[in-house]
């Protein structure tokens, strides 16, 4: 194993799926932990996460992050629950990943098809810096603080109650602006006033929530809540910054477009920049990779590239003619790009990939496994010489920067050919176990094929059930509903015969009025208390204004500000069950607000709709500005009689 499988010192998870499936079974997985020592489990889903939520890795890595999130939905809510400081690292690569088995080989990591050494595999690969971070949220963090109980309503101290939770609220979005100012984070804040402080206020933070000095929770009546912004959709980000060999694709001009493609046509990175001159594109190039070829998708070379080339001493390669723009588009279709420049660079190195495959094949085969074959490539396309050569010039030099020492490597292939007879001797009793083998191995998948062809039948009848089930659900909802709609509307037919008889009763039952007087009836409009709160809600359901006549179920209790508030509507005139007030009796006598006793005029009620005879409200009115006009003469006799009184006591004085 290398020295780069412990490139990076920290805890790292490896995981693949043992047995089930994510989309189905509940699925049981291998686990690696690779820290100082390496620990292998077998665990549930449940117990994985438990581990990764106590442990806190640095990475959780895995040959396919959708052997851990059935969907991109369920991979988004993976990513947002793990802690703050693990990353999920996807080691074959990035959306068209490798086979795991070739990562392997190429990073000289032991391999085998069994889940726990693939976990294994992931572990160690991921340590060594390879592979790309999984992510669908940017580095700029919401941290909201809101009210942490509902203010509730009605009720004396509502309004005291309320603006206790506001002000609560702005106290605690002013300690956390001024810890994120103390942190030297930078943050944008938005807030939402209400009665008495804030109902919310959200900073958005740029920086991550571990690097965050503000904790979630309740407190008492605030809440503080942190959630990472979500991105465009989900991204693969290299773990680390590798000068793996690559071939570079160039679109320059006033957007300069740059593509890392590896010796096996995978898309490392591509970018496109108005604000990098020459110089940069080299440094860009070199700090992700050594370049094999440098290529451009027209013909001959531009200027600007055949400069980066030779920068970066690397072979060139143009098309016979310029590439067009349907062939471009065709080949760059499967990897996300911004914009024409990046699919023309892409193109340009994808398409000089595809010229060299033949060629980097027969390379490769003729490599020695301890031999970088990227090194032998670069060096056989730039020198223009053959595999041969450069492999006698590497074994001459033995402290090859990229190859290391091969001396030790050709004795050993010497003594596995002394060996040969002795293996020869073995290969035929090999045959006979691998036959025995293979009948046992057809045995057992035929096993096998009954057991997953009945679990499939047994999941099939599961989900029928389950659907019987859900339907069955759904119906006997809807047969509640039809009831209530059903008892709803009979309930309303009920009322509307009681209107229709309502109607006919103000129109046929008044024998001593002739038909067309009958049908001269004034509404009535029933309020249960004399309180100022009986008379604003009845204001809001069906309206009390000027010239109404209002009835009060309960007219005791009233004081001077009641009174006010209805002289102040002007009521034609006020029905009362019960007594009044002193005081609401004066505050109405002297506004001139007619009052009469409840009995006196006959109200016929259905629900909240009430009418009286116009007659009888007339009655009252005149019965009442008759009472008004006596109790009038009275407190003028009164008042003369006070001040003879008055002014007899003030002559004697004198």
């Amino acid at each position: 194993m290398s020295d780069r499988t412990r490139a990076l010192d920290e805890t790292v998870f490896g995981v693949d799926v043992q047995s089930g499936d994510v989309r189905g079974d509940a699925p049981q997985y291998a686990l690696a932990e690779l820290d100082d020592d390496l620990v292998r489990a077998t665990v549930s889903r449940r117990q994985l996460f438990g581990r990764i939520e106590a442990a806190e890795p640095a990475i959780v890595a895995t040959d396919n992050v959708y052997e851990l999130a059935e969907d991109r939905d369920a991979l988004i809510d993976l990513l947002r629950g793990l802690p703050a400081g693990t990353r999920l690292v996807q080691v074959t690569g990035g959306p068209d990943p490798e086979p795991l088995s070739r990562v392997a080989n190429r990073h000289d990591v032991p391999y085998d098809r069994d889940p726990m050494a693939e976990a294994t595999a992931s572990a160690h690969l991921a340590a060594a810096g390879v592979g790309t971070v999984v992510s669908a949220f940017t580095d700029r963090t919401r941290v909201k603080v809101s009210r942490g109980r509902s203010p509730g309503k009605g009720g004396s101290s509502e309004d005291r109650y309320t603006r206790r939770i506001h002000g609560s609220v702005k106290r605690r979005a002013r300690e956390v602006g001024e810890t994120l100012d103390e942190a030297g984070l930078e943050y944008d804040r938005e807030v939402t006033e209400k009665y008495g402080g804030f109902a919310n206020a959200v900073f958005t933070v740029a920086a991550t929530p571990a690097e965050i000095p503000v904790t979630t929770g309740r407190s008492g009546d605030v809440r503080v809540t942190i959630e990472r912004e979500r991105g465009d959709g989900i991204s693969f980000e290299p773990l680390t910054q590798r000068r793996d060999h690559v071939v570079v694709g160039i679109d320059p001009g006033t957007t300069t477009a740059i593509a890392l493609v590896d010796l096996d046509g995978h898309l490392l990175e591509v970018t496109s920049t108005r604000s990098i001159d020459r110089g940069g594109v080299v440094e860009w190039i070199v700090e992700r990779g050594r370049p094999v070829l440098v290529a451009a998708d027209v013909t001959p070379m531009p200027e600007t590239v055949e400069k980066i080339r030779r920068s970066v001493e690397a072979a060139g390669w143009t098309p016979t003619s310029d590439l067009p723009v349907d062939e471009k588009a065709h080949r760059t279709r499967e990897h996300p790009v911004e914009n024409d420049h990046e699919r023309d660079a892409l193109a340009a190195a994808l398409f000089a990939i595809d010229d060299h495959r033949d060629q980097f094949d027969r390379i490769a085969a003729k490599v020695p496994a301890d031999v970088d074959r990227g090194t032998v490539i670069r060096r056989v396309l730039t020198e223009e010489t053959s595999v041969e050569v450069v492999l006698a010039d590497l074994d001459s030099d033995p402290n090859d920067g990229e190859t290391g020492t091969r001396g030790a490597e050709y004795e050993t292939r010497r003594r596995a050919d002394e060996l040969a007879e002795r293996v020869a001797e073995l290969e035929a009793y090999v045959a006979d176990l691998e036959r025995e083998l293979a009948d046992r191995d057809a045995t057992i998948e035929e096993y096998e094929q009954k057991l997953r062809d009945a679990r499939s039948a047994e999941r099939s009848d599961l989900r029928e059930r389950r659907e019987v089930s859900r339907l069955e659900r759904e119906i006997d909802r809807l047969e509640r509903e039809l009831d209530d709609e059903r008892e709803r509307v009979e309930s309303l037919e009920g009322k509307l015969e009681r209107l229709k008889a309502l109607w006919k009763l103000d129109h046929d039952d008044f024998a001593d009025v002739d038909r067309k007087a009958s049908a001269e009836l004034t509404p009535v409009k029933v309020v249960e208390k004399f309180t100022e709160a009986a008379i604003r809600d009845a204001d809001e359901r069906f309206g009390v204004v000027e010239g109404d006549v209002v009835l009060f179920r309960d007219a005791t209790g009233a004081g001077t500000s009641t009174a006010r508030l209805l002289a102040d509507i002007g009521p034609r005139l006020v029905l009362r069950t019960g007594g009044l007030s002193d005081q609401s009796d004066r505050v109405l006598f002297e506004e001139g607000v007619p009052v009469a006793p409840a009995e006196a005029v006959t109200v016929q009620e259905v629900d909240e709709l009430a009418v009286a005879r116009e007659s009888d409200v007339e009655a009252a009115i005149d019965e009442w500005e008759s009472y008004a006009d006596e109790r009038r003469r009275e407190q003028n006799a009164a008042m003369v009689e006070r001040l003879i009184s008055e002014h007899r006591a003030s002559g004697s004085d004198g």
